[in-house]
C-alpha cells in the first residue's frame, strides 16, 4: 500500500514547509494503517529533514520519485524511505529502473546482544534496551520480500537496492554494527551514519539521478500479480523434502490430495471454498500445513501459512532453515500471522493455511482494522484451509471454533467442505497412541464418560515425581540425548523477572527455581541455552519435544473422598492478562484449565514427567500410572 508517495521537489518543499509530519499521518489514517503514535511522528519530524538533505541535491532530478512509508502488500511491515527512478547514464534501451530502500533508525548506538544472534543487536528504542534486527538486515529482508513476490522485479524490469540510515549514530559505536556475525547483511544492504552523510549521498546517486523510463515504479510492483518466485519455490522444497518429519502418512494424505482438488476448483470456477480439518493433538496438523503451502507454491499460488502465535512459526522456521540466516529471509514471510490480514484485498491470497485456528481471537494488540480473524483468513483468500482441534482453546478469547467457521462462510459466501475426508486420527506423537490421549482425556475427567481410568500398555514412558528438581534432573538427563526435552506449565505462576520482582518466577518445594521462557527467544523450543527455563502454554502450544516436563499448579486439584478430579481459577495468578480464566464462569474456567493441561501433556512425542503442587492429585496419578503395573 502506497501512503505518501511524491516527486523530489514535492517533498523537499513539505519538509521546508515544517508538513511532511502532518501529511503523512493524515495519509496514514486514511488508509486505516496502525501507525501514527506519537514516537512515530516525532520521527517523521526528525528524519525526513536529514533524507531532504540527501535528496536535495542538484544531481538529482526534481521528478525522481520518493515515498514514505511503504507498506509492502499483504504484510503489516512498512518501508521507512523509497527513491525512485534511474540514473544519468541510463541512456541504453537495457538500462534498468532502480528503486533504493531506505531503512532509517535514530539510534545513537547499539551492541552485538550475542554471537549465536547473526541479525538481532540491543539498542534503547521504545524507553527500554531491546533487541531489535541489525538495520541492515532488515532493509535486505523487506528488498527481498518484494522481489519474492512481485512480478516487475522477477522479470528484470526493476532493480532494488537495499540501505540503512543511522542519521544520529556516533562514529565511535560504528564496531558494533559492522561486526563480522552481521557482514552478510551490511554487504547486502550497507549502512549509513552521522558521519557518512557524503557516502550515503554516492549511494543513492550510484542508482537514481533521474525520473525512471517506466514511470512511477511503486505503482508497477502494486499493480503487477503477487507470485512466489521459483527461487522461494525450490528453496522450500528443498528444505521440506530434506526433512523427514514433513512426511505425509495415512488420513494426512488424503486430506492433502482432497485440499488439491479443491484448489483446482477454485482456480477453474473463481469461487470461494472454505476447508476444516479437524484433528486432535498429534495427528499431524502442523505437518500436513507445510507439505500444503510447498505444493501450492510449487504451483505459482500466493500462499501462506498462519498462526496466531508465534512459537510454532519460529520453530518450523528453524528446523527448515538449520539457523540459515539467508534460508529464513527467503521463506520468512510465508509463515505469517493473522494480524493485519483486515488489509488484504478480497481473494489478494490464493490459498491460506490456518494451523492452530482455534487459537484465533477477535482483535489482535494494535491490530485496529481487525474486527474477527476467522472472518479475515477467509475473506483474504480465495481457499482457506483450517487446521483445528477446539479441544485445545485454551482462553477466553480464543474464538476459533467450527461453528464460528462455519457463520463467517456463510456470511462470505465461501462454500464450506468439513467431512470424513477432513478429519485426521491417526496419532503420530506420544508414540503412535490414541490410546494415549484417551488416557489423558480420562486422567483429567474431562467429561462423565472418561472418568474410568485405564492406563494403556504401550512403550510411552509416563511418570509422576515426587518432588520438582527429581522431575528436572530426570528431563535434564533425557535432554543431552539430542536436546529434545523441555519443561512447560500452565497459568498458574507469577512472571516476577518480567515486571522486576526477583530473579525467579516459579518457586516450588525442594530449592525448584527457575524462570518462564524469555520474550526475546524466538525458538526457544530448540534453543540448547533454554532447557532450565519453563515455556508457557504460548510458547509450547503447536510444538512437540521427544520428552515433556509438565509442571501442574495448584489450578488442578483432587479431592480423595469424591474421587473427583476439580479446578481452581482463583489460583491461576494475577499477571495472566491473557486466559481471562480468572474472572470467567466457572465452567469455562474449568474447560480451559483442562484443555491447557490436555495441550501440555500431549507434547511429548517419546514421555512425559509430571510433578504436581496438590499432593492429592499427585497420589491419583501415580495410582493411575499403576493400574497396569
Amino acid at each position: 500500500m502506497i501512503v505518501y508517495n511524491a516527486d523530489k521537489g514535492s517533498f523537499v518543499q513539505d519538509v521546508r514547509d515544517n508538513l511532511i509530519a502532518d501529511k503523512i499521518l493524515k495519509l496514514i489514517r486514511e488508509k486505516g494503517l496502525n501507525a501514527g503514535q506519537e514516537s512515530e511522528f516525532n520521527a517523521w519530524q526528525n528524519s525526513m529533514q536529514f533524507m531532504r538533505n540527501i535528496v536535495d541535491d542538484p544531481e538529482i532530478d526534481d521528478d525522481v520519485q520518493v515515498a514514505i512509508e511503504y507498506n509492502i502488500p499483504q504484510t503489516s511491515k512498512r518501508v521507512d524511505f523509497i527513491i525512485m527512478g534511474a540514473t544519468t547514464d541510463d541512456a541504453s534501451t537495457e538500462a534498468k529502473d532502480n528503486i533504493v530502500i531506505v531503512e532509517l533508525k535514530q539510534w545513537t548506538k547499539a551492541e552485538v546482544v550475542d554471537d549465536d544472534m547473526h541479525y538481532c543487536v540491543r539498542t534503547y528504542v521504545a524507553n527500554d534496551n531491546r533487541i531489535v534486527c541489525h538495520p541492515s538486515y532488515q532493509a535486505y529482508s523487506y528488498s527481498k520480500f518484494i522481489t519474492n513476490y512481485s512480478e516487475r522485479v522477477q522479470d528484470g524490469e526493476i532493480k532494488l537496492h537495499p540501505c540503512a540510515y543511522l542519521h544520529n549514530y556516533a562514529p565511535m559505536y560504528k564496531p558494533a554494527l559492522e561486526t563480522e556475525i552481521y557482514r552478510d547483511w551490511y554487504t547486502a544492504a550497507p549502512f549509513f551514519i552521522r558521519t557518512e552523510a557524503k557516502q550515503f549521498s554516492e549511494f543513492v546517486k550510484k542508482y537514481v539521478t533521474k525520473r525512471a523510463k517506466n514511470g512511477d515504479l511503486l505503482y508497477l510492483i502494486e499493480s503487477g500479480r503477487i507470485r512466489p518466485t521459483k527461487s522461494l519455490q525450490d528453496a522450500l522444497t528443498t528444505m521440506v523434502k530434506g526433512t523427514p518429519v514433513f512426511d505425509l502418512l495415512d488420513e494426512q494424505a488424503v486430506c492433502f490430495d482432497m485440499s488439491k482438488r479443491t484448489m483446482l476448483q477454485c482456480q477453474t470456477d473463481k469461487k470461494k471454498r472454505t476447508i476444516v480439518i479437524q484433528g486432535g493433538p498429534g495427528t499431524g496438523k502442523s505437518v500436513l500445513a507445510v507439505n500444503l503451502l510447498m505444493h501450492f507454491l510449487n504451483e505459482s499460488l500466493n500462499s501462506a501459512y498462519v498462526t496466531k502465535n508465534s512459537a510454532p512459526r519460529n520453530a518450523f522456521l528453524n528446523i527448515l532453515t538449520k539457523g540459515d540466516a539467508h534460508k529464513l529471509i527467503d521463506i520468512n514471510h510465508l509463515f505469517r500471522s493473522p494480524f493485519g490480514l483486515s488489509t488484504v484485498p478480497k481473494n489478494g491470497y490464493d490459498c491460506l493455511i490456518v494451523d492452530e485456528a482455534h487459537r484465533l481471537v477477535k482483535k489482535m494488540y494494535r491490530d485496529n482494522n481487525g474486527e474477527n480473524q476467522v472472518k479475515e483468513c477467509i475473506a483474504a483468500s480465495l481457499l482457506t484451509i483450517f487446521l483445528i482441534d477446539e479441544d485445545q482453546a485454551v482462553t477466553t478469547s480464543d474464538i476459533g471454533s467450527i461453528g464460528e467457521i462455519k457463520q463467517w462462510c456463510e456470511t462470505l459466501n465461501s462454500r464450506l467442505i468439513f467431512n470424513n475426508e477432513t478429519k485426521l486420527i491417526s496419532q503420530f506423537r506420544c508414540n503412535g497412541s490414541d490410546a494415549y490421549i484417551q488416557f489423558i482425556d480420562s486422567l483429567l475427567q474431562r467429561n462423565e464418560e472418561s472418568l474410568v481410568l485405564n492406563f494403556p500398555e504401550l512403550n510411552y514412558d509416563f511418570r509422576v515425581f515426587d518432588t520438582p528438581c527429581e522431575m528436572r534432573e530426570a528431563l535434564r538427563q533425557k535432554n543431552t540425548i539430542d536436546n529434545k526435552a523441555r519443561m512447560v506449565a500452565g497459568y498458574c505462576y507469577d512472571w516476577n523477572v518480567k515486571n522486576g520482582r526477583g530473579p525467579w518466577d516459579i518457586e516450588l518445594p525442594g530449592g525448584f527455581l527457575a524462570k518462564w521462557n524469555l520474550e526475546g527467544d524466538k525458538i526457544w523450543a530448540v534453543n540448547p541455552k533454554s532447557f532450565e527455563e519453563v515455556g508457557c502454554i504460548h510458547t509450547a502450544q503447536g510444538l512437540e519435544f521427544d520428552y515433556v516436563g509438565v509442571l501442574i499448579g495448584k489450578d488442578l486439584l483432587y479431592d480423595a473422598s469424591t474421587g473427583h478430579v476439580f479446578t481452581d481459577k482463583k489460583a491461576i495468578s494475577k499477571d495472566d492478562h491473557s486466559s481471562g480464566i480468572r474472572t470467567a464462569p466457572d465452567d469455562v474456567a474449568r474447560r480451559l484449565i483442562l484443555n491447557t493441561y490436555k495441550t501440555l501433556l500431549t507434547r511429548g512425542q517419546k514421555g512425559c514427567f509430571v510433578y504436581c503442587e496438590n499432593e492429592a492429585l499427585r497420589e491419583y496419578m501415580k495410582a493411575a500410572v499403576k493400574v497396569v503395573e
